[in-house]
């Protein structure tokens, strides 16, 4: 009864965030829609709720997006993963590495392969991770510090700065969608991975909610001995997830140099695995919630990009720097204690049959 009623509190809560998220998001693309359709054209609201702006969010939020699913999928089957700014800066890497390598094929193909070299290096890092974390019982919040520390040691080492990418993925526009007033513009206008990270939202929502995989997943983050008891083979299920989770956090740094930037540089995830963690919080360990949180982040990076561009000074330039970071700090602070993560994240679990 105890654990019925704790799973049915849990339910609650996560329809409450999907409801919170969409209707904020409602809210918030009916007053960019009223600002840019305004004839004022030096009204301050476009600072907040410009196309540049929103669309500089979406481009911020979509790393952090899927270090957020990362994240996810990992802890709803009890593996604590601070290591996604690992997999993340080693999956930018990978895809570097043979996006230049294969510069001589034609684009399209080049492209696939250094995406599928991310998805495949950020799998890899987070097989280390769970075998460190099951099979050698090492303390997971040490198994993903080794796993930030190996991918920043060996990018460092193994980097050339004569490398030089060539191409990356173009915008895809989408007919008649394009054409809504604003919001058309800034969701039906992108590039392949950022359409695959929103459509990834919604898949990882229903899966983890609504099919057998997920509740298996839910059920082994929350009670593994119930689990296992069921025929449910936990640890199994553990490899499985936090690898898939891995290869999540590999694409994010695939987006990064192969649709964002286009290049690589050192240490380029620059602390987006830490906030896809804070964004996971913050959407209570679901899909829906992460994502609102990972736009609430990216809004913030836009508004410092738009103050700077605008030369906003009342304000010096370094405290609009801090900004997103700030509000990371204060968005965990105020909500980790509210916030309810699975009951059996972080514990090794060693099956008695």
């Amino acid at each position: 009864m105890t654990q019925t009623h704790s799973l049915q509190k849990k339910n609650s809560r996560t329809g409450r965030t999907a409801l919170w998220v969409g209707g904020s998001a409602v809210v918030f693309f009916l007053i960019a829609i009223l600002v840019n359709q305004t004839p004022l054209k030096e009204t301050s609201l476009r600072l907040f709720f410009g196309r540049s702006a929103l669309n500089f969010t979406l481009r911020a939020a979509v790393p952090l997006i899927l270090g957020a699913l990362s994240g996810i999928l990992c802890e709803r089957s009890g593996i604590v993963n601070i290591g996604i700014e690992g997999m993340m800066l080693a999956g930018a890497f990978g895809a570097f590495v043979v996006k230049v390598a294969t510069t001589a094929l034609p684009l399209p193909l080049s492209l696939f392969l250094a995406t599928l070299a991310a998805l495949a290096i950020g799998g890899a890092m987070a097989f280390i991770l769970a075998v460190l974390s099951i099979r050698y019982k090492v303390n997971q919040i040490i198994s993903g510090t080794v796993i930030i520390t190996l991918a920043a040691g060996l990018t460092t080492y193994l980097f050339n700065p004569d490398w030089v990418s060539k191409g990356k993925f173009s915008n895809i526009t989408i007919p008649l969608l394009v054409k809504i007033p604003v919001i058309g513009e800034v969701l039906f206008n992108n590039g392949l991975l950022t359409y695959l990270t929103l459509l990834l939202v919604v898949v990882t929502q229903i899966m983890l909610f609504r099919s057998r995989w997920g509740l298996r997943t839910r059920a082994i983050g929350e009670h593994p001995r119930a689990a296992d008891t069921m025929g449910i083979n936990v640890n199994r299920m553990r490899y499985i997830n936090t690898v898939i989770g891995g290869m999540l956090a590999g694409l994010a740094g695939a987006f990064l140099v192969l649709e964002a930037v286009g290049q690589f540089k050192e240490g380029m995830t620059a602390g987006r695995g830490f906030i896809s963690l804070a964004a996971m919080i913050f959407g209570n360990w679901t899909p829906v919630g992460a994502f609102g949180a990972a736009l609430l982040f990216g809004y913030t990076q836009a508004l410092q990009n738009e103050f700077l561009l605008a030369g906003v000074t009342a304000v010096p330039r370094h405290f609009i720097s801090m900004l997103p970071y700030v509000v990371t700090i204060v968005v965990v602070a105020g909500f980790v204690g509210r916030s309810r993560p699975p009951a059996a994240e972080g514990q090794v679990y060693e099956s008695e049959m």
